[in-house]
């Protein structure tokens, strides 16, 4: 309840007015047969009314065409009351999803970085859609026919009883029987629909992936490959719901047999009271009614019961996205010159496992440029995406302007803040609106700094930027951090897609249009670092060279080696 209230905001009045309508729908329902009663008792019959809705009735309905026009209004007035339900109840429901896919959407975009990386995309937009509506569904044709239920059943039981006691201990003896069954398949459905449901995750997680990676896919002809995982995904998929099917079907049948042997025991016995006497055919009329009504509730309760399983298994997996921590911020943020100095002090993080940065220690002065230069999980881009507060360090502390990250807003810190990551991502829109995502202004401008001239920028750039080159996505994620002026700018290895000549014309670009900024860069091309103010060598996590270009090249070690390794291959 506590995941399930702030989802029902805006459709809780919508579905209480269903629940109201469905339980004048069931009023309506309980009062035909006492009109068909008296008509066939006291009208025809010429007896005695007997019970005091069937006493008062016969007051006023002296006549067959009364009795008629009883019924006819009675069925006027559920047909309205049907029509409500179903006008109120969709409302309420597309409400509920709407609020919900606004909250989830909202509360994801605020979890952390790390939050991300241990989730797979397609089993979010799993959870998002088929639990969400399995949840929705549950609410909108079982939760709100409750009222309604509660109301056949109550009535149809005390009327039965007011009618026949003998004949009503018989027609209710199989609905202990039902509501028992009913809890046994609520367990095994549930643990059923769990595995179908993580199963449908997986397999929308390989949609997904090969969706996306198409290009990849057919370069290295892996189309079989691809097809055959994921239809053996598919064909586990399908077994584990025809599995699921198994405990379903029996569900139904057991509950058709005891239903139908409910009918008959009624129908049977109730014949040989009206053949004793004990009973008027009227109320024997009646009687048959309420029964057959009572089924259709007490089916309906076992039906809740088991898909009270689903709808709970939905509902955790929701739970587990809603209910996850968002990105926390200092209850009072700290302000600073974000022109100010960078110093990582102290620095350790790892991923779970080794060290990637171990007691890292460093400072860029504001408004110079640093170089970082390093092999394969050195631990380069961790420095960046800790740079952001994409990720917290494990110890150590890092600063801007002398305050800690951490106390600063994370907002304000990335609106300070503009990042070229290693692998750019661009949106399924035009390269402007790519662009203009980072909220800067003079367009035309970055994309001259970022030597992306001539691309169009209304050209449509597809799914990850599918219609563009490497060299051309890397251009335009540097164009889209470079519309802001930020105090900061961080460069991870996003020119190595781009031939010298342009990585050298961006890098003009860059100190003619950032004069006093703070740069990053981080590259295996030592033509791009060599410009750098100050140039770090990182080392498994540790930094093993700083200097200049002119001081690095000089001394034995990494940085010498990889100039000239370059200086050959040039």
């Amino acid at each position: 309840m506590k995941t399930l209230h702030p989802l029902l905001r805006g459709s809780r009045f919508l579905f209480v007015l269903s629940m109201l309508c469905s339980a004048a729908s069931a009023l309506c329902d309980m009062l035909s047969p006492q009109i068909i009663r008296v008509a066939v008792d006291v009208v025809l019959g010429d007896s005695a009314p007997e019970g005091v809705l069937a006493t008062a009735l016969a007051g006023h309905l002296t006549g067959m065409g009364a009795c008629a026009l009883a019924i006819l209004l009675v069925a006027l007035t559920k047909a309205f009351a049907q029509y409500g339900f179903r006008v109120a109840n969709t409302a309420a429901s597309e409400r509920l999803v709407k609020t919900a896919r606004d909250q989830l959407f909202e509360h994801i975009e605020h979890l952390p970085y790390s939050w991300h990386t241990q989730h797979r995309t397609g089993d979010i937009i799993q959870r998002c859609t088929s639990d969400l509506e399995t949840l929705r569904g549950f609410i909108s044709e079982q939760m709100t026919g409750i009222l309604r239920i509660l109301i056949l059943l109550t009535l149809s039981v005390v009327f039965m009883f007011s009618m026949n006691t003998k004949l009503s201990v018989v027609a209710l003896s199989p609905v202990p029987v039902i509501i028992a069954y009913s809890f046994f398949f609520h367990r095994k459905i549930g643990e059923a629909f769990l595995a179908c449901d993580e199963n449908e995750g997986i397999l929308s997680s390989i949609a997904q992936e090969n969706l996306a990676g198409v290009r990849v896919v057919r370069a290295f002809g892996r189309e079989r490959f691809e097809r055959d995982r994921f239809y053996r995904q598919n064909e586990h998929y399908t077994q584990m719901w025809m599995k699921l099917a198994r405990p379903l079907a029996s569900f139904w049948s057991i509950g058709d047999v005891l239903s139908g042997t409910q009918i008959l025991l009624t129908v049977c016995y109730g014949a040989v009271l009206c053949v004793r006497g004990e009973m008027l055919p009227g109320a024997y009329i009646a009687f048959l009614s309420y029964a057959a009504l009572m089924t259709w509730p007490v089916r309906m309760l076992g039906r809740m019961i088991s898909q009270m399983s689903k709808a709970g298994v939905s509902l955790d997996r929701l739970s587990e996205i809603l209910n996850a921590e968002v990105e926390k911020n200092p209850e009072n943020p700290a302000t600073t010159d974000y022109s100010g100095d960078i110093t990582f002090e102290g620095v350790s993080f790892s991923y779970g496992g080794r060290d990637v940065l171990s007691n890292l220690s460093f400072t860029v002065p504001g408004g110079t440029t640093l170089g970082i230069l390093g092999g394969t999980g050195s631990g380069k881009s961790t420095v960046t995406l800790l740079l952001d507060r994409l990720y917290a360090p494990d110890r150590g502390s890092i600063r801007i302007g002398g305050v800690d990250l951490q106390d600063l807003d994370a907002a304000e810190l990335r609106r300070h803040v503009s990042m070229v990551l290693q692998e750019p991502f661009l949106f399924s829109r035009s390269l402007a609106d790519n662009i203009a995502i980072s909220g800067g202004d003079d367009a035309e401008e970055a994309l001259r700094a970022a030597c992306l001239t001539d691309v169009d920028p209304g050209t449509f750039v597809g799914e990850r930027g599918v219609t563009l080159s490497g060299g051309q996505k890397q251009r335009a994620a540097i164009a889209r951090a470079l519309v802001r002026d930020t105090p900061i700018l961080v460069l991870d290895d996003s020119l190595s897609a781009v031939d010298t000549e342009t990585d050298a014309a961006i890098r003009a670009n860059l100190r003619e249009k950032g004069s006093g900024r703070t740069v990053i860069i981080i590259s295996h091309r030592i033509a791009t670092l060599r410009t750098a103010d100050h140039i770090l060598v990182l080392d498994d996590g540790h930094v093993v060279q700083e200097g200049s270009h002119a001081e690095l090249s000089r001394q034995p070690g990494l940085y010498r080696q990889v100039c000239e390794i370059q200086e050959m291959t040039a």
